[in-house]
């Protein structure tokens, strides 16, 4: 039987292109090359898209240690030079040209994740793993995803959504309002983004004014969010229409939340799975988790997020990921295989969800 060839799309434009390397680097290592020819295609973060050469270079770094022991900064420079110095063959998108049968999405954040390169990919008639354009969108919006949820029966925790502009006019009136709202601590968050960027927890006055520009620097929409006491825990769904729930794992985060520096650079929290939670209790979350999957609209594959109190049994949405990690420390795989679906196995189980999913191609009669 002739070998399906699959894109692997990775890096991008949003500030999770570096994360974005390190995940499709395992996804590469982890495809069968036996039954998938595998084409790499990254987008730098100009959004030029290039195939082969540079791409299979950049895929070779070992940039989850160099982020680990330099910085973010060091790390960005040198993907600059690689991207100047290498050989570039620009992708001219003629997928069918080239023979591509279907795209491996390794994409995080904005411009990936958030529904614009699935609809692309819907136009010019591609499979692809994971979610379609609406629950991409949809659980890329932290707020949107929040309402949705909330009418879908699901608890998420108090919040308000801020637009940058109107903070930017008038600092001093959102910061009543918030203040008014809410008890310290809360958080911040940029809307739109993933791997806790831009996100910070306020404990006093004086932190407040910083966190909301650090939030509107990087999106127009910024969410103001009670914090939730409580145990993190993080459950991976896989599937289309049948979709299963994995184990549930938890976080214990090395600092004060499980953010960026926590999650790939200080590598300082601690990961249980099984989650420290009673089993009857976990069930319930299982259980919730299918149910957010579902109410999205999700397809393929997704991380789902929560805050579990054991003493109430409150079990608080967090968020929806639609391309979860990848990476080395990252759950979305460690709960697969904790569930008996080891790394080779989920990218195979993901090939053929999308293959599954795949558009047919119609031809439209033209009105005369």
């Amino acid at each position: 039987m002739a070998k399906l060839t699959v894109a692997l799309i990775f890096g991008g434009r949003s500030t999770e292109h570096e994360i974005s390397i390190i995940s499709a680097k395992s996804i590469a290592a982890n495809i069968d090359t036996k039954r998938y020819k595998v084409i790499a295609l990254y987008i730098t973060p100009e959004g030029q898209w290039l195939s082969e050469g540079v791409a299979r270079e950049i895929l070779n770094l070992d940039l989850s240690h160099l982020l680990r022991s330099t910085s973010l900064e060091t790390v960005s420079a040198t993907l600059r030079e690689m991207r100047e110095m290498v050989d570039q063959k620009p992708f001219d998108f003629d997928f069918r040209g080239a023979g591509i049968d279907l795209a491996f999405l390794a994409l995080h954040g904005p411009y990936g994740e958030d529904g614009r390169v699935q609809g692309f990919l819907d136009t010019c008639g591609i499979a692809y793993t994971g979610c379609g354009v609406l629950a991409s969108a949809l659980t890329m919006d932290k707020a949107l995803t929040k309402l949705c949820a909330a009418d879908a029966g699901l608890l998420v925790a108090p919040s308000i959504t801020l637009f940058s502009t109107d903070y930017l006019r008038d600092p001093e009136r959102a910061h009543t309002l918030i203040e008014e709202k809410f008890t310290y601590p809360f958080f911040i968050k940029p809307a739109n983004l993933g791997s806790s960027i831009g996100i910070s927890k306020v404990h006093v006055k004086t932190e407040l004014a910083v966190a909301l520009r650090t939030a509107s620097a990087l999106d127009s929409k910024v969410l103001v969010e009670k914090a939730i006491s409580g145990r993190e825990i993080e459950v991976a769904v896989l599937g289309n229409e049948d979709a299963t729930a994995s184990l549930c794992g938890e976080i214990e985060p090395g600092s004060d939340f499980y953010d960026y520096q926590d999650k790939y650079v200080h590598n300082t929290a601690k990961l249980f799975i099984p989650a420290r939670l009673p089993a009857s209790l976990q069930e319930k979350v299982r259980a919730e988790a299918l149910k957010a999957y579902k109410a999205l609209g999700c397809r393929g594959m997704s991380r789902v997020d929560f805050f579990v109190d054991e003493q109430t049994g409150s079990i608080v949405l967090n968020e929806v990921n639609t391309i979860p990690g990848f990476t080395d420390i990252s759950m979305y795989p460690r709960l697969m295989e904790a569930s008996g679906i080891s790394f080779a196995e989920l990218t195979e189980r993901l090939i053929e969800l999308a293959m599954e999913n795949r558009e047919p191609c119609n031809t439209f009669t033209r009105l005369s």
